[in-house]
C-alpha cells in the first residue's frame, strides 16, 4: 500500500497502522487524570495502561530480541547502553524519546519487510 510518501517510509507507515489497529482493539477503560497531573514536573508518561501503542510496539519487538546479541545490536544502533534498551523493552520501566521510538519502529519495519517478523 502506497501512501504517496517516500518508498522507504511506506513500510513504516503500514506498520504504524497495524500497531494502531492492534492497540485500539482491546476495549480499555479510559484513564482519568487530574489536571494537575498533566502540568509541572514529573508529567512524563510511563509505560502502562495509558500507553497502548507503546505496549503493542513492545509486544512486536520482544520476539525479535530473542536471538543472542540482538538487544546489543539494537542498543548500538540507538546509541544507548544495552541496559537502557532492556529498561524500555523488557523491564518496561522507561520509554524512549520520540526520535528513538520512531527508530525502533523503523527497525521493526525493516525486519518485517525481510520476513523476520
Amino acid at each position: 500500500m502506497s501512501y504517496g510518501t517516500h518508498p522507504r517510509l511506506d513500510g513504516v507507515l503500514e506498520l504504524m497502522l497495524i500497531l494502531w489497529q492492534a492497540a485500539a482493539q482491546p476495549a480499555q477503560k479510559p484513564v482519568r487524570r487530574r489536571a494537575k497531573d498533566l502540568s509541572g514536573k514529573n508529567c512524563t508518561l510511563r509505560p502502562g495502561s495509558e500507553t497502548p501503542l507503546w505496549n503493542q510496539l513492545v509486544k512486536t519487538v520482544r520476539p525479535l530480541l530473542r536471538q543472542r546479541g540482538s538487544k546489543a545490536l539494537l542498543a548500538r544502533e540507538l546509541g544507548l547502553p544495552r541496559q537502557r534498551v532492556h529498561e524500555f523493552l523488557v523491564g518496561r520501566t522507561a520509554q524512549p524519546d520520540a526520535e528513538r521510538a520512531l527508530f525502533i519502529l523503523a527497525w521493526v519495519a525493516r525486519r518485517w519487510r525481510r520476513g523476520q517478523l
